[in-house]
């Protein structure tokens, strides 16, 4: 039989991020545990400090990567992709809390046992009321598996800013991909660098949530992303 066909496929993990401080480091502690990521990409957005002593302490197979000016999150994991090796990529966010490095293995355990998978979400199961009526715990969660190719193609024709979610879930509704939602414990915050600056910063990426239109908004938040992946053992 080919080798190729039994070689469980390679996990990049990009976690881009800007001034999130320990919020980071709480993330890397648990993300490092994993045994199934092959690569962490930590993509610094043009952060106000540098973290690259720290960040290259954690594990050789965590890099670090500093942009020379503030991209965004979609061109900063465009920037992570292109020097990433994996084929499946695991994007998580920089601010997570509750972060479980068992939860995101048994994720990862799912789309390598089932490589028609296109897209696993990391569905927010702890997220707030007002967040899972709104399905924001699906649909805006940045914690997912993709098809680096797919994931490629998104990024340098479709997303920029913080488009990147809402334009990858319109990608896979609307070309019929396979795609399944799996439970995880963390939650991100929203409130981190004083008033105006967080209310400018969500302004923002709301602006680019509704970039792809309230008619596509509508059909995501009723058809798209409503399959659960029943078991790690299938």
């Amino acid at each position: 039989m080919n080798k190729s066909i039994l070689q469980k496929p390679k996990v990049s993990c990009i976690i881009p991020f800007w001034n999130e401080g320990q919020r980071l480091f709480n993330v890397l502690d648990e993300i490092v545990k994993c045994k199934n990521i092959n690569e962490i990409i930590c993509v610094d957005d043009y952060s106000d400090t540098n973290f690259s002593s720290e960040i290259k302490k954690y594990s050789p197979s965590t890099k670090y990567m500093r942009l020379n000016k503030n991209l965004g999150k979609s061109g900063a994991i465009l920037k992570g992709l292109k020097h990433s090796e994996g084929d499946r990529i695991l994007l998580i966010d920089a601010d997570l809390r509750n972060v479980n490095h068992l939860e995101i293995d048994n994720a990862i355990s799912v789309i390598q046992k089932n490589r028609n998978i296109d897209m696993l979400i990391l569905r927010r199961i702890k997220a707030p009321l007002f967040v899972k009526l709104t399905r924001g715990d699906v649909l805006s969660t940045g914690e997912r598996i993709v098809k680096r190719f797919l994931l490629q193609e998104v990024l340098e024709k479709y997303a920029k800013g913080w488009q990147l979610e809402s334009k990858i879930n319109l990608y896979m509704y609307t070309n019929k991909k396979d795609v399944f939602w799996f439970p995880h414990s963390g939650i991100n915050t929203h409130w981190k660098w004083g008033f105006y600056k967080d209310l400018k910063y969500h302004q923002l990426k709301f602006k680019d949530i509704f970039s792809i239109g309230l008619t596509n908004l509508v059909k995501l938040f009723l058809f798209f992303g409503k399959r659960k992946y029943l078991s790690v053992n299938e």
